[in-house]
């Protein structure tokens, strides 16, 4: 029974491992932010995020889409869209999308 237990317990530690939320990451932490779009250079006023989080790659919520930050920040016109990841070890993972607009 010890050894199913064992044996279970690394298992969950090697497969929640690749829950990574970024395109790179550090083993023990990163906090990574990035730009993905840019569809014009005006001067924009708001800003709104949206963020999905994940605590041992088995349990998710959140809503990271680019609606629900537009949502957030009260934006008709996107100006630009970046992301942020952040994560401590394989035990918490958050990933959020910004977007920036008037």
């Amino acid at each position: 029974m010890k050894v199913n237990c064992l044996l279970l317990l690394i298992s969950a530690l090697f497969l929640t491992s690749c829950a990574s939320t970024g395109p790179t990451g550090g083993l023990l932490f990163h906090d990574i932010k990035y730009g993905v779009n840019s569809t014009t250079h005006e001067f924009v006023t708001k800003k709104g995020e949206a963020c999905q989080t994940s605590v041992l790659g088995l349990v998710g919520s959140g809503d990271a889409s680019i609606d629900a930050a537009k949502k957030d920040g009260s934006i008709t016109k996107v100006a630009s869209i970046d992301a942020s990841s952040f994560s401590v070890l394989w035990f918490f993972n958050k990933y959020c999308t910004i977007v920036r607009g008037n």
